[in-house]
């Protein structure tokens, strides 16, 4: 009697273990900006790990965005904020970035994805770290608060999240960008509330004023499913 040839090997939902491997590297290759930088950010984190907490803090402020850095080298600091994570946990990160990076750099591909990022990123840092010049004139805010740590990705995150409305099938697209606009609008009518609230969410209306980029891939959407319109 003739043996049974092993199939592949299935765990939990039946599907093939080979198969869910080759669909998370193929998510993973065809988003390689996304990945790239999140390896980036693995690394900063690992170094920021191993260093001492005065160290680390003197490290990250020469880094940041704030009025004291940004008058003297505003070019360096706004590309060296993006590739560290104030707080030290990656994992997070990890997870926001498969989910909503990746979605927008699989649709709107690598350059446009940047182009959306990179604005978020710059135009949201200028906004917030001009609405503390003025705090700081007014008296708003202490003097000391232009040395202020301003780092991470959390605004090129915002703006992103904000610029995927338009991948949403209609009428959801409301909804979506109902639900972005009031979680990050609520910190700025809070107690408590700070320039990164403002910062978030500039991010947010520039992600959503990005729509032009988003046009051809909403074309190339509706194409291929053209149910969900």
């Amino acid at each position: 009697m003739p043996r049974k040839r092993p199939g592949p090997t299935t765990k939990g939902n039946g599907k093939p273990a080979g198969l869910r491997a080759t669909a998370v590297r193929h998510w993973i290759t065809t988003a390689p900006g996304t990945y790239i930088w999140l390896t980036v950010l693995f690394v900063t984190t690992v170094v920021l790990h191993r260093m001492s907490p005065a160290f680390e803090d003197a490290f990250l402020r020469d880094r940041s965005t704030n009025l004291h850095e940004l008058s003297q080298n505003p070019v360096r600091v706004l590309i060296s904020s993006a590739f560290w994570i104030d707080g030290g946990r990656w994992l997070p990160y990890a997870v926001l970035f498969t989910v909503f990076h990746a979605t927008a750099e699989h649709w709107l591909g690598t350059l446009r994805w940047l182009a959306v990022a990179v604005a978020a990123h710059v135009v949201a840092t200028l906004v917030s770290e001009g609405v503390l010049a003025w705090a700081i004139r007014q008296d708003h805010a202490p003097q000391s608060a232009a040395d202020a740590r301003d780092i991470g990705v959390s605004y090129a995150l915002a703006g992103v999240i904000a610029v995927l409305t338009y991948r949403v099938p209609r009428p959801w697209p409301y909804v979506y960008a109902f639900a972005v606009l009031v979680f990050y609008g609520i910190p700025l009518v809070a107690d408590g509330r700070t320039f990164t609230d403002v910062g978030h969410f500039t991010a947010v209306l520039t992600g959503l004023a990005c729509y032009p980029l988003t046009r051809n891939a909403r074309e190339r959407g509706e194409t291929k499913h053209p149910t969900a319109q």
